[in-house]
């Protein structure tokens, strides 16, 4: 086991990591930037690291600066939570070839599963269904494009393969408008993510967003956790989730969430990952896979009792999963609402200091936030600064337990969102359960 970790993040996830090696017995190395040295776990860690000035480029995606504190803190391995380098398979390479742990997947996965069309190419060769597509990259022949398009059907979409966060990629809804979208969306893509290759897929008119779940560890075991639904978006950036999905039956749960299981174990995965899909009448399509620790994890940690970041820590560490597929039992359900400091009408940004916070509780309430009294969020980050998470026997009884939530949350000084959330635990449709990813952007430009 590490005795030591360098967390190489920031804000509610630093913490979060912080609690999970506090449980384990591990000593903690927080790394921050100038505008962070007043983080909580950073007063809580038992080192830390001024990595450089605010901005993440020179500060939280700075690989040397990242590599030299885990070298002068003796540390033995880095955890990259999620967002910043925790995707980049460069610099988990670096950190494996400096001597130190990677708690995340192999370097090559990483690359493996970062590229679209691998991973859509992954996932077939293992049994993992895919949406409808040009199984592979787009050439230069407009022929053969449009011949593509007309066999896969309008409207497709066109894609990065490189691309993420709801860039490199256009919709084309008649064969007229194809040539110049695949052309456009190629240019788009070789200057944002130096790399112009595109595919092709069908266009789901009316989908949701459902994703698995999965933990593998060295020796060759996988599991899934089930699914969550998160399909309530804004801007392709997720704003509630709730585990398990809506009108998902066992069943079909246990079929798509084993043929995850299996899939990781046929391409060598290591540690907790995502398999992100696209769900549409009573079908899973894949789309993508993320390699690290989901910001909505806690919904899978409450109704399935399994700490994901603990058994992160574990696999790197080489430990075999402490679990098996029969230990895993859904129990009731989960809901968390991100709380982001912004405008809850016009979504701007709301940095500044807090002056006085309330967390809400009583059954069934979790909290994960880094934010207190007197905490400056400073304007150079992600808005995000908590998630409240509800879990109840039944979906209704969650619900209930949020919207009492909500009301109990005071945070002021800065807005936030916390109006926007109680607004859509209201909504009708939400309660009903099976909203699809148009549906917020569509209710919001009412």
């Amino acid at each position: 086991m590490f005795d030591k970790i360098v967390i190489a993040n920031r804000g509610e996830i630093a913490l979060r990591i912080l609690r999970a090696c506090r449980e384990l017995g591990i000593k903690t190395v927080a790394v921050h930037s100038v505008a962070d040295r007043d983080l909580k776990h950073v007063r809580l860690a038992d080192e830390s690291v001024c990595i450089g000035p605010a901005s993440s480029t020179e500060s939280y995606l700075n690989v040397p600066a990242l590599i030299s504190a885990a070298e002068v803190t003796d540390a033995m391995a880095i955890h990259p939570g999620y967002g910043f380098l925790s995707e980049n398979a460069d610099f988990a390479e670096r950190v494996e070839e400096s001597g130190f742990a990677f708690i995340g997947p192999r370097p090559e996965t990483i690359r493996l599963m970062g590229d679209k069309v691998s991973a859509i190419e992954s996932m077939k060769k293992a049994g993992v269904p895919t949406v409808p597509g040009s199984d592979g990259p787009l050439g230069d022949d407009a022929d053969t494009n449009i011949r593509i398009a007309r066999e896969i059907g309008y409207p497709v979409i066109i894609k990065a393969a490189g691309g993420g966060g709801g860039r490199g990629m256009r919709v084309v809804h008649s064969e007229a408008n194809l040539l110049n979208a695949i052309s456009l969306t190629k240019n788009e893509a070789g200057t944002v993510f130096g790399n112009d290759m595109v595919y092709m897929e069908k266009f789901l008119e009316n989908p949701r967003h459902v994703e698995i779940q999965v933990l593998a560890d060295t020796h060759g075991n996988a599991i899934h956790l089930g699914e969550r639904d998160c399909s309530m978006q804004r801007r392709h950036q997720k704003v509630i989730e709730e585990a398990p999905a809506p009108g998902i039956s066992e069943e079909l749960r246990q079929k798509i969430g084993q043929r995850c299981a299996d899939a990781c174990v046929e391409i060598g995965y290591r540690g907790a990952g995502t398999f992100e899909f696209l769900y549409e009448d009573g079908e899973f399509y894949f789309i993508e896979m993320n390699t690290r620790v989901q910001v909505e994890h806690p919904v899978t940690e409450m109704i399935t009792g399994v700490d994901i970041v603990r058994e992160q820590i574990l696999i790197a560490a080489g430990e075999k999963l402490g679990y098996s597929q029969d230990d895993i039992h859904i129990n009731g359900h989960a809901i968390e609402c991100r709380i982001n400091a912004e405008d809850a009408e016009t979504f701007m940004p709301s940095p500044g200091k807090i002056e006085r916070v309330h967390m809400a509780g009583g059954p069934g309430v979790r909290v994960d936030s880094h934010i207190y009294n007197g905490y400056v969020v400073p304007p150079h980050y992600d808005s995000m600064i908590g998630k409240l998470i509800t879990h109840g026997p039944t979906r209704d009884i969650a619900l209930a337990r949020m919207r009492t939530a909500l009301d109990e949350t005071i945070i002021e000084g800065i807005k936030t969102n916390i109006e926007l959330h109680k607004r859509l635990i209201d909504d009708c449709a939400f309660q009903a359960g099976g909203t699809n990813i148009h549906y917020l952007e569509k209710k919001l430009s009412l």
